[in-house]
């Protein structure tokens, strides 16, 4: 067993795990009715659901970090012997599913001396640098290898040393035997659950499992992405997000234009999570409000009849929308670091589903969008909200951002953003954020929004977006909300009088759209010095926004939070 020197003292251990610090996620009960109300045979297919999913996480802490499992035997052995520092570095560990992670203060947390950040994280060989890896690289291409570069740049493959030389293998291959099991466990919840459509969709995935193909899962993708009248929700999610390697490549000219050369696209890696729920059909009729809509909003993208779209105008829109209660998130999609997504909209543009005519999905998830504290909410409005601007702000309308957000990721270019390399998603998000907010006033015309809930969103979505810290440029989710605060800054869409958020609420969708446009001129020409030209501009901290950020730490000690899964635990 590999021995590990435990970096965090007691004393930080005890203060991040306190509950005033690791804040509870609390998933589905194993009472809950939504689960009590189950047909039997769904019931029964939940738990082998559930036993896929945790298998799941198993092969994404491999991708990861190399340590992540070695590190897990090691704390489970010296909680064996009552080591206190371990039992609480367990804790940590089990809620950011990992070594290593970042905390809401951007912070990074390294659990184990002996496990460092990795760029590649469990992707590339541990003592890869970026250097090496693009001489490498080099040197392959000059020799005639594209087709192996092509295999080490796509987004399913683990890369290894083969001599000195480097080989991608597809993570089908890699963690063969792990997949069996899932596709055992999805075969059998096919052959117990009561929906028709759900258990094709388990046949196909399980099918793709257990051979190494890509097309087998852009079936399995494409079937999902049809799913809308499920007792049940199960989802493979495979974004690529944390991987700063593939990325770096086309920061290098020679490599670059080896890779245009050769028409190879370096495609991020990809990272498992496993999704299991339970469709909440109120929630899902809300959410389809949004449908009929998709392919207005379409025809007023910004630059529309420049590029194809996920949403055609003149078709039928092939977007599914569900609320799910959750039961468990596992892998890639549960791992609490700094945050946890609200919802998915899969598959990404990268995947082959949406060549052969597949839709997306929008899944969101009901247990993590619940505010826990009210009492905090209101300190919060309080020290940094305009008082005459309470009665705009509403939770529930971050949902309704939200499923903009969701929506507009189908909006916009669905090709060339893989030439914006590490910036890619910080672009592409920022791009849903702000197609989310420029369609508020449409929306409203169209009477999707009345306009007390027009404001509602407008104030709220001002009033959430400030941070408690800085983020680091890995950090695509918040470096986007600093860009737009500066962005909004400039323009007038807020003011900050007396320490205090004042929202011009009529400013705020026209500089909206003002981003918007500018946005998808950057996806467009896919032009990456564009790209990092934009970001470094606006992702400026400002004095207001430090000045904010200040009065939100005092109101709110929380660093990392932790999933209650009572219901998962149970079944599993």
């Amino acid at each position: 067993m590999t021995n590990y020197t435990l970096n965090l003292s007691m004393e930080e251990l005890e203060k991040r795990t306190h509950k005033d610090y690791l804040m509870t996620k609390k998933f589905l009960k194993a009472d809950a009715p939504e689960y009590l109300e189950l047909a039997d045979g769904d019931k029964e297919a939940l738990k082998h659901l559930v036993r896929a999913a945790n298998i799941l996480e198993v092969i994404d802490m491999q991708l990861d970090h190399p340590d992540n499992l070695p590190f897990k035997a090691f704390l489970e052995e010296e909680i064996k012997k009552g080591n206190k520092q371990a039992e609480l570095t367990k804790i940590l560990f089990d809620a950011q599913k990992g070594v290593n992670a970042i905390d809401t203060l951007s912070e990074p947390i390294f659990l184990a001396k002996e496990a460092p950040g990795l760029a590649g994280k469990g992707c590339y060989p541990k003592d890869l640098s970026k250097e090496e890896f693009h001489s490498i690289l080099i040197k392959m291409l000059k020799e005639g290898k594209a087709d192996k570069v092509k295999k080490i740049l796509t987004q399913r493959s683990v890369v290894e040393r083969d001599g000195d030389e480097l080989i991608g293998i597809d993570y089908i291959e890699k963690f063969k035997d792990d997949f069996a099991k899932m596709a055992d466990e999805l075969d059998k919840a096919s052959e117990v659950s009561t929906n028709a459509d759900f258990n094709e969709y388990l046949k196909l995935q399980a099918k793709a499992l257990r051979t190494a193909d890509p097309m087998l899962d852009a079936y399995a993708d494409k079937k999902w992405a049809t799913l809308q009248d499920t007792p049940l929700e199960f989802t493979i999610t495979r974004e690529n997000y944390a991987d700063e390697m593939t990325g770096s490549v086309i920061e290098n000219p020679e490599l670059k234009q080896l890779l245009d050369d050769n028409n190879i696209s370096p495609i991020p890696k990809d990272f498992l999570g496993g999704r299991v729920g339970i469709i909440n059909k109120k929630g899902t009729d809300a959410l389809m409000a949004i449908k009929k809509y998709l392919p207005t909003l379409a025809k007023n993208m910004p630059y529309n009849d420049e590029y194809e779209q996920n949403i055609k105008p003149d078709e039928d829109t092939k977007q599914t929308m569900v609320d799910v209660d959750m039961v468990t998130a596992t892998g890639d999609v549960g791992q609490y670091r700094g945050g946890i997504t609200l919802a998915e909209n899969l598959p990404n543009d990268d995947k082959l589903s949406l060549t052969i005519g597949g839709g997306r999905r929008n899944v969101y998830h009901r247990q993590i969008r619940f505010i826990s504290d009210m009492k905090k909410l209101q300190e919060r409005l309080d020290a940094v909200l305009d008082k005459e601007q309470h009665q705009y702000y509403l939770d529930e309308a971050d949902h309704w951002f939200t499923i903009g957000h969701e929506n507009a990721h189908s909006l916009g270019p669905k090709k060339g953003n893989e030439k914006l390399g590490k910036y890619r998603n910080i672009i592409e998000e920022n791009k849903a954020d702000m197609g989310a907010l420029a369609f508020v006033d449409l929306l409203t015309e169209l009477g999707m929004y009345t306009e007390e809930q027009r404001k509602q969103i407008i104030v709220t979505t001002i009033a959430d977006n400030f941070l408690k810290t800085k983020p680091t440029l890995s950090q695509a989710h918040r470096v986007r909300t600093v860009m737009q605060n500066k962005y909004f800054a400039e323009r007038g869409a807020y003011d900050i009088i007396d320490g205090k958020i004042h929202v011009n609420i009529d400013k705020v969708v026209p500089i909206a759209k003002e981003m918007l446009a500018e946005i998808v001129r950057i996806q467009i020409d896919g032009d990456f010095d564009k790209a990092e030209k934009y970001v470094k501009d606006n992702f400026v901290w400002t004095d207001n926004m430090e000045l904010i950020g200040q009065k939100l730490k005092k109101i709110s000690k929380t660093l990392n939070g932790t999933l209650e899964t009572e219901l998962a635990d149970k079944l599993a």
